[in-house]
């Protein structure tokens, strides 16, 4: 893995690591108070604050998984760094669409 990768990918981790944080502590108290999943929307619905929150939180994931795949890919396929690397630029693509999408419909719908 190149020194750009490896620094990308622990910055990324080290962003992640308070979100999940507070990712569990929100889930807790959610499960704990019974709120239903129309309260917790209710709740988040038009929500600067947890839009930036899980934008923030996917952004992350995408960059961090799409750079974990690559390097799994060039150490156990037959995958060239190229071939790794456009394979893993897809998938950090995708998991950034699919993961905005929930952000949006957390936060708008």
């Amino acid at each position: 893995m190149n020194v750009r990768l490896y620094v990308w990918q622990r910055a990324t981790a080290a962003l992640m690591a308070p979100l999940v944080l507070v990712h569990i502590a929100v889930i807790l108290y959610a499960t704990r108070a019974g709120l239903s999943a129309a309260d917790i929307l209710s709740r988040t619905h038009n929500s600067i604050a947890w839009a930036t929150f899980y934008g923030i939180f996917v952004a992350a994931a995408s960059i961090h998984a799409s750079i974990g795949v690559r390097n799994i890919l060039v150490e156990w396929s037959p995958f060239s760094e190229r071939g790794a690397g456009r394979f893993a630029a897809v998938l950090g693509i995708a998991l950034a669409l699919l993961g905005f999408h929930a952000v949006f419909a957390l936060v708008v719908a």
